[in-house]
């Protein structure tokens, strides 16, 4: 069974939680996950050790983090020739119209600035985790909400992640690693159409 690299990085543990989930739900299909941080990744991490790869990254104040942009230029020739999927994690996809990938301007404006075309990619609302933030951090995040509409109570903590979507995404991307572990399927079934 093919092995597939479940790397994240996030600043409150949201983007973390969503990979565990999906690292959950693939492992419960049959498949092989190795799942860490991008930035507490081992010396002796080699990505050629695995089949497939999916990265998560969140977003803070409308960047996704340098060590994402990092890891992506460093294994650019690498991630041109496995499989690959890519998930970003934001507020602004707390709105239903900002949950599609295309028309998520912060995933957008990330992917024509890697050197990389995941095979799939997909956006989740994170958490506005208020009490886990600095004060300042806290201040601009709550005028940023304020603006958009969103909570601002800076004593209570808001999850906007869909699980559903994390779990269909998970499913979508078991069924992309079992048919790119078995090519000679894929090949039978599209000479037989």
């Amino acid at each position: 069974m093919p092995q597939i690299a479940l790397l994240y990085v996030g600043c409150e543990g949201q983007t973390r939680k969503i990979m565990e989930r999906i690292g959950c739900i693939l492992t419960q299909s049959g498949h092989r996950t190795f799942i860490s941080s991008l930035t507490e990744l081992s010396e002796s991490f080699c990505l050629h050790s695995y089949d497939s790869i999916l990265i998560g990254s969140s977003i803070r104040y409308g960047r996704h983090h340098r060590s994402c942009y990092q890891f992506i230029q460093q294994h650019a020739g690498q991630l041109a020739v496995m499989p690959g999927y890519f998930f970003s994690v934001n507020l602004t996809a707390r709105k239903p119209e900002r949950r599609d990938p295309y028309n998520n301007r912060y995933l957008q404006k990330f992917l024509q600035q890697i050197p990389w075309t995941p095979n799939r990619v997909s956006v989740f609302a994170g958490a506005l985790l208020y009490t886990r933030y600095h004060w300042l951090d806290q201040q601009m995040i709550r005028l940023i909400m304020k603006l958009t509409g969103g909570p601002t109570d800076i004593t209570e903590d808001t999850e906007f992640t869909d699980w559903n979507r994390v779990r269909e995404f998970a499913g979508q991307l078991s069924e992309d690693l079992n048919k790119a572990s078995c090519p000679q399927l894929v090949n039978s079934v599209a000479h037989t159409d």
